[in-house]
C-alpha cells in the first residue's frame, strides 16, 4: 500500500508530466520586438491578452539585440539558424535584402491576408509595400510621414500672408528671413554622407513631385529625372543665395534662427518641457512638402514615409509560423489595439482611417500636432525596394546632393555623376 508521501510524489510527477506535455502541444512561437522599451511593453501586453483568450498558444516576446545593429542581429540569427518565427523593426530596404536571400515568407500567401488588410483599413497604404515579384513580405506597423514645420509667428513678423507651397514662394521667404539675419533652414545633415539622411532631404521633396514614380525598380533607375533635377536645382538656388546653413546650431527652429524645417512626429514630445512656447497652431504649423510652381497641377502630392513593419521568417517551422500569424492577425484586426500602440509608443499606426476613425479621436484631440501626420498617412511613400539601399543613397549624397549644396557641381552634372555611380552599384 502506498504511503501518503509517495502518493503526493506520484501526483506531483504526473502533474509535471502533464504540464510539460501541454506545453509541448501548445501552439508556440517566438516574436522579436524592436530594441525599444515602449514597443516591448506593447507586445508583451498583446501576447498576455491573446494567450488569455487563447490558452492553447504560447507566444514568447523577446527584444532583439541592437548591438551592433538590429539588422546585424537578424542576419546573424538567420546565419546561425536561430531566427524567430517573426519580428518587427523591418524597413522595406532591409526587407529587400532578406527577400534576396530567401529568408522571408510572402505574407500574402498566408491565410486571411486580404481580410487583415481590410480589417486594419490599410488598402491604400499597403500599395507602396509590394515587392517587384508582386508579393508582400512586410506588414507595415507604423509610419512616420515627414512634414515641414513653419514658424508662423515669424512669418507674420516678416509680413508673409499664408504658408509657402512652392519652391519659388519659399525662396522669397528665405530672402526676407536673410534680411533679418535669419536663415530659411539650418540643416548640417545636408552635407553629411550618412545614407539615411537622403530620406529626409531628397526623397521627401522628390516624392512630393513624383512619389508615384519609383526611384529604383528592380535593378534599374526609374526615377523621373526632371523631378530629380528640380530637387537638386532647388537646393542649389537656396545655397547660392545663402538662405541655408549647414553648420551645427542647437535647435535653430525652436529658438527662431530659422523658419523652415523637416519634422517627424517623434519630435514634439521633447518640446513640451524644453520649449513650451512652441504651440501648434500658434507659433508653428505643419505642411506637406513643397513643389515647383510648374507642378502645381500635376504633382503626385506625396511625402516620404519613415516606416517599419513585421515579417515572418522562412527558417521557422510551419507550426511556429502559423501560430505567430494567428497572433499577428488578432493584434491588427482590432483598432483598439492600434490605439494602445500609439498611446504606448507615440508612433502612428499604418491605417488609412487614422485621422477620422472615432477610436483615435480623443488621442488626436489631445495631440493636435499629430493630426496632419494622420491625414498624410495614405500619401506617405516608403523607401525604394533594393538590397543595396545604403550604397545607392550614399552615392546619391556624395556624388549628387552634397556637391550641389556646396556649389561644387551644377544640378545636371551632379545627377549625371550620381546616376553613373548608382548604375555601377546596380550592375554588380
Amino acid at each position: 500500500m502506498l504511503t501518503r508521501k509517495w502518493s503526493l510524489t506520484i501526483l506531483l510527477v504526473c502533474a509535471l508530466v502533464f504540464a510539460v506535455g501541454a506545453a509541448a502541444m501548445a501552439k508556440s512561437a517566438i516574436f522579436w520586438t524592436a530594441p525599444n522599451p515602449s514597443q516591448e511593453v506593447f507586445w508583451h501586453e498583446m501576447a498576455k491578452r491573446f494567450m488569455a483568450e487563447n490558452p492553447e498558444y504560447n507566444i514568447q516576446i523577446l527584444p532583439m539585440a541592437e548591438a551592433p545593429s538590429s539588422e546585424a542581429t537578424i542576419l546573424t540569427a538567420i546565419a546561425g539558424g536561430t531566427a524567430p518565427a517573426a519580428s518587427e523593426n523591418i524597413f522595406i530596404g532591409f526587407g529587400a535584402e532578406l527577400v534576396q536571400s530567401q529568408a522571408l515568407v510572402p505574407l500574402d500567401t498566408m491565410p486571411g491576408w486580404d481580410e487583415l488588410i481590410a480589417a486594419r483599413k490599410m488598402e491604400e497604404a499597403i500599395k507602396g509595400w509590394v515587392f517587384p515579384d508582386g508579393h508582400y513580405y512586410i506588414l507595415p506597423i507604423y509610419c512616420n510621414p515627414i512634414l515641414y514645420g513653419w514658424r508662423t509667428d515669424i512669418l507674420a513678423e516678416l509680413g508673409v500672408d499664408g504658408i509657402p507651397e512652392t519652391y519659388e514662394e519659399i525662396i522669397e521667404v528665405g530672402r526676407l528671413a536673410k534680411e533679418q539675419d535669419m536663415f530659411l533652414m539650418i540643416r548640417p545633415a545636408l552635407v553629411m554622407p550618412n545614407w539615411w539622411e537622403r530620406w529626409f532631404d531628397f526623397f521627401t521633396l522628390y516624392d512630393a513631385i513624383r512619389g508615384d514614380v519609383p526611384f529604383i525598380t528592380g535593378s534599374e533607375i526609374t526615377a523621373d529625372e526632371d523631378a530629380v533635377l528640380d530637387v537638386f536645382q532647388f537646393y542649389y538656388d537656396l545655397a547660392q543665395e545663402g538662405l541655408i546653413l549647414t553648420q551645427e546650431v542647437p535647435d535653430p527652429f525652436q529658438i527662431g534662427m530659422s523658419v523652415w524645417i523637416e519634422l517627424g512626429p517623434w519630435t514634439f514630445p521633447g518640446w513640451r518641457e524644453q520649449y513650451p512656447e512652441m504651440v501648434y497652431g500658434e507659433t508653428y504649423t505643419l505642411t506637406m512638402p513643397p513643389i515647383p510652381e510648374k507642378h502645381r497641377t500635376d504633382a503626385a502630392g506625396n511625402t516620404f514615409a519613415d516606416a517599419k513593419g513585421l515579417v515572418l521568417y522562412a527558417q521557422a517551422g510551419q507550426e511556429e509560423r502559423e501560430a505567430v500569424w494567428d497572433f499577428i492577425r488578432w493584434v491588427f484586426s482590432n483598432p483598439d489595439h492600434d490605439l494602445l500602440w500609439i498611446e504606448t509608443t507615440a508612433l502612428p499606426p499604418v491605417r488609412d482611417d487614422l485621422a477620422d476613425n472615432p477610436v483615435f479621436a480623443a488621442y488626436l484631440e489631445a495631440a493636435p500636432y499629430l493630426v496632419p501626420y494622420a491625414e498624410s498617412l495614405p500619401l506617405a511613400v516608403p523607401p525604394f525596394t533594393h538590397s543595396a539601399f545604403a550604397d545607392i543613397q550614399t552615392a546619391l549624397g556624395e556624388e549628387g546632393l552634397i556637391p550641389v549644396v556646396r556649389l561644387q557641381k551644377t544640378p545636371e552634372q551632379a545627377w549625371a555623376d550620381a546616376k553613373a555611380e548608382i548604375n555601377r552599384i546596380l550592375s554588380r
